[in-house]
């Protein structure tokens, strides 16, 4: 029995929920390591971003016979003129329409609830079919103009706290762009044969996965935010640049992104006038049907190959399990154990094929 599958299986699930049974008895133990952990993963984060940005850019200079080092030191002068550049065009406005939200914050969300109060007054003039949604969705309207103002105030907040992230991210970019051909052959090293070989293979795998899942969202990301500013500009909606900055921001989340960046946008459209509600509604709804119908597809192809189903309960299940950071790195992590699940079955294939054959 021993040597049947569903038996090795059970007894791997059994051994790892006792290992994670006795790690959360003594937790306290690895505390200092945690405090480190969440000390160096924003900036370490921010840094494989960038290098998964840059690496093309290095191999192109590489193979203009530019030696490592002045590839690296290239790759950071393009970086400063990228960061000078967007700060000189979009800093001064951007700044402008942060300073007028956050003064006029409170006369916004007094707006909305003043809305919210008169349709709730005024609901037995709608359509009996409406009157049962306002009535459920009344009760939750200020939770969500608050909310709603409180995550974007937020966001501006932390957009500019975490400046200070980026004295770490340098140092952790240059070892990535210095070493990055070493990660592999170093795990590698400590198998032999066959396992030495699929490792390096799965690995590959795994870089195409997160290069393709970074540098397709990001430039994805960043032409949905293009499309809602100049959507925005076009209705004269106020703090068009600050919510197609959000836009962009929020479109790096899979599936909900773009939900949560609507909301702050129709809360401004409303307290402007009304009806540019309808005109923010369908400017989102036009932006995404290019992004998911012609973009994506042609951007970022067949590479993670994830069923928008799949997307969504892991978006779900990573939310309440990690939160905001879980919604973020569901979608990848997912694409990685995939990645490694798929070279593990194909391992397996191997080597009943090669059985088959010897016998």
């Amino acid at each position: 029995m021993t040597n049947k599958r569903w038996f090795q299986i059970g007894v791997a699930i059994l051994l790892t929920l006792l290992i994670i049974f006795l790690f959360m008895q003594v937790k306290s133990i690895f505390s200092p390591f945690v405090i480190i952990g969440q000390t160096i993963f924003m900036p370490l984060l921010i840094g494989g971003v960038l290098f998964y940005l840059t690496k093309p850019l290095l191999k192109w200079l590489e193979s203009l016979k530019f030696p490592r080092w002045a590839s690296i030191l290239s790759v950071f002068v393009v970086i400063g003129l990228v960061g000078w550049g967007f700060y000189g065009l979009v800093g001064p406005p951007l700044t402008k329409q942060v300073n007028a939200l956050v003064k006029n914050t409170p006369e916004i969300v007094s707006e909305v609830l003043q809305f919210s109060e008169y349709v709730s007054d005024n609901q037995e003039r709608f359509p009996e079919f409406l009157q049962k949604t306002i009535t459920e969705v009344s009760g939750k309207v200020d939770t969500i103009a608050v909310g709603a103002g409180s995550l974007l105030i937020k966001f501006i907040q932390n957009v500019f706290q975490g400046v200070f992230l980026f004295v770490l991210v340098p140092f952790f970019l240059v070892y990535m762009l210095k070493d990055h051909e070493k990660f592999a052959p170093f795990i590698a090293n400590f198998f032999r044969g066959d396992k030495k070989t699929w490792i390096r293979k799965t690995l590959a795998d795994i870089d195409d996965v997160l290069r393709s899942y970074i540098q397709g969202q990001l430039f994805v990301s960043f032409l949905v935010g293009v499309m809602l500013f100049i959507g925005y500009s076009a209705i004269r909606l106020e703090y068009a640049l600050l919510l197609g900055v959000f836009g962009m921001m929020m479109n790096v989340i899979p599936f909900l992104g773009p939900y949560i960046a609507l909301v702050p946008a129709l809360i401004i459209a409303f307290y402007q006038e009304p009806k540019l509600a309808i005109y923010v509604a369908i400017i989102m709804l036009v932006s995404q049907q290019i992004e998911s119908n012609l973009i994506t597809p042609n951007v970022m192809g067949k590479s993670l190959d994830i069923h928008p189903l799949t997307v969504i309960t892991i978006i779900l299940a990573a939310g309440n399990i990690a939160g905001l950071w879980g919604i973020i790195l569901g979608v990848p992590t997912y694409a990685v154990i995939k990645a490694i699940l798929k070279n593990i079955y194909a391992h397996r294939g191997e080597i009943k094929e090669a059985a088959t054959e010897s016998v």
